[in-house]
This record gives C-alpha cells, sequence and structure tokens, in this order.
C-alpha cells in the first residue's frame, strides 16, 4: 500500500510525522506524496483541508485519516500517543472507508466561454468586495428571493460545524447528502425580505446565485479566499465526487458535536 504524511509544519507535528513515515516504511509500505492510497495528516482539521485540496484529483482512490496535535478536531481524531497504535492498524488491517458529501462550485462569467470549477469539503462563502451582497436565488430554476446583507455561506454537512454553526444553521450528519445555505446579517425591513433562515437543500436540487449589481466578490473555497471578477452567476450543489476517510475504529459524531461544543 502507498501512502504519504502530511504536517501542519510546527516542529511537533513535524516531528510526528517523521516518525509515522519511517514506522510505516518499516513495515513495508511505500511512501509516494503523488498516488498515495492513504494519507495520514498530523495537525487539525486545518491540516486536512489542506490535504484534500491537494488530493481533490484522486478522491476516489486516496483515504485520509488525521491525528491531532492541538484540539480535537472533526476530522482529526486520533491522538499523538496512538501513533503506533495507528501506524498498526494502517500496516495490518483492513479499513473501513466512509465517505462524506462534498460541495460543487460552478463560477461562470460575463464574458462567457469559461467557467471555475472548485470541491468544497467544508464550506463555500460569498461576499461583495464593497458593501452590501445584493444576488438574486434561484433554486431549481425558480427566483426564490433577492438577497441583500453581508454575505452567503453554502456549507457541506461535515462543514455545517465551522462556520455555518457560528452564523446560525443546523448541524448536519455527515451521511445526509444535502447543502445548507446559510444567511450573514441579512437586511430585513418594509422594503427588504429574505426568508432568514438557513435552507437545507437535496442532492437533486441546486441553487445559482445571480449579482443584481455587483460583480466582483470575494469567495472562499474552504480556507482559499479568492477575488472573482464579472462573475455571472454561482452555482452550488451536492457534487458528484466524495471525500474518504479511513476509519479503523468509531468515531461517532454526535460523541464530537458535543466534545467540541457542550462537554467540559
Amino acid at each position: 500500500m502507498k501512502f504519504a504524511v502530511t504536517s501542519r509544519g510546527d516542529s511537533n507535528s513535524n516531528t510526528l510525522m517523521q516518525k509515522i513515515r519511517t514506522y510505516l516504511m518499516d513495515f513495508g509500505l511505500t511512501y509516494d506524496e503523488d498516488q498515495p492510497d492513504i494519507v495520514v495528516t498530523v495537525g487539525g482539521d486545518g491540516t486536512l483541508l489542506y490535504a484534500f485540496h491537494r488530493y481533490r484529483s484522486r478522491l476516489d482512490k486516496t483515504a485520509f485519516v488525521g491525528i491531532h496535535t492541538g484540539h480535537l478536531g472533526f476530522y482529526a481524531d486520533w491522538v499523538p500517543e496512538e501513533i503506533e497504535k495507528l501506524v498498526i492498524a494502517i500496516a495490518k488491517t483492513p479499513y473501513q472507508v466512509v465517505e462524506y458529501p462534498l460541495l460543487e462550485v460552478y463560477i461562470r462569467y460575463i464574458n462567457g466561454g469559461r467557467e471555475s470549477r472548485y470541491l468544497a469539503l467544508n464550506e463555500c462563502t460569498v461576499k461583495s468586495v464593497e458593501g452590501s451582497l445584493v444576488m438574486d436565488l434561484e433554486i431549481k430554476g425558480q427566483l426564490f428571493e433577492t438577497f441583500r446583507g453581508d454575505g452567503l455561506c453554502i456549507s457541506t454537512p461535515s462543514g455545517s460545524t465551522a462556520y455555518n454553526k457560528a452564523l446560525g444553521g443546523a448541524i448536519l450528519h455527515p451521511s445526509i447528502e444535502a447543502i445548507q445555505v446559510a444567511e450573514m446579517a441579512s437586511i430585513n425591513n418594509r422594503v427588504f425580505r429574505t426568508v432568514g433562515s438557513p435552507l437545507i437543500l437535496p442532492n437533486h436540487h441546486t441553487i445559482v446565485m445571480k449579482p443584481v449589481n455587483d460583480v466582483d466578490f470575494h469567495i472562499t473555497i474552504d480556507h482559499l479566499t479568492l477575488l472573482h471578477k464579472d462573475v455571472k452567476s454561482i452555482q452550488c450543489r451536492v457534487a458528484p465526487e466524495k471525500v474518504r476517510f479511513a476509519r479503523f475504529r468509531p468515531f461517532p459524531f454526535w460523541k464530537r458535536v458535543r466534545d467540541s461544543f457542550i462537554s467540559d
């Protein structure tokens, strides 16, 4: 089996990365950064997000497993003290593959003929370069509302515990194939109206955002912030691809939620 290891970059994570690499090679596994069957991330959820985007072209062939060297993560579930246990599991145990839905984002431009496609593991956010964001929102080809406010956040179920939660969105179990749209400080008065609640769209629904005035936007894809000019529309839906996680033991989602937000 071929593997790769990615580190957050701090000294502790780098030391653990070297140990994992040495141990797995001692077990006869092949280190291959270009075409790994499994990627071990050492750091936190941000490190796993980085690895996801690095290997997004081979999501059907690569599985991820994370070790957290800081706070408990939603993707990184192993701790440094368990490195030997994890190495033995990778080398000796057939792992279960758990798949989570992803967000597909298409950005189309006024000049036509070109478009940008992105995959997000957590979320995509859209904000105007200057002033309030004003967007027509179409669901399944029908105008739903004209949004006015600071911005919009479109998240995956696994990303629903991140920025989406801070915006008052619902927490969705990652087994649900859906995306969620949450508002950032919408403007609601006698003149302007939005639904004011998060929207959860199933995998056969598509949402398209069309600019009413501005055409330049700050758009984030997970940890990446991009400036897009002359935007005609932004289309979001559940992606045909999925992210694959290697599971060597149970990793209950609701326990992670409780440990992250409720437990002492």
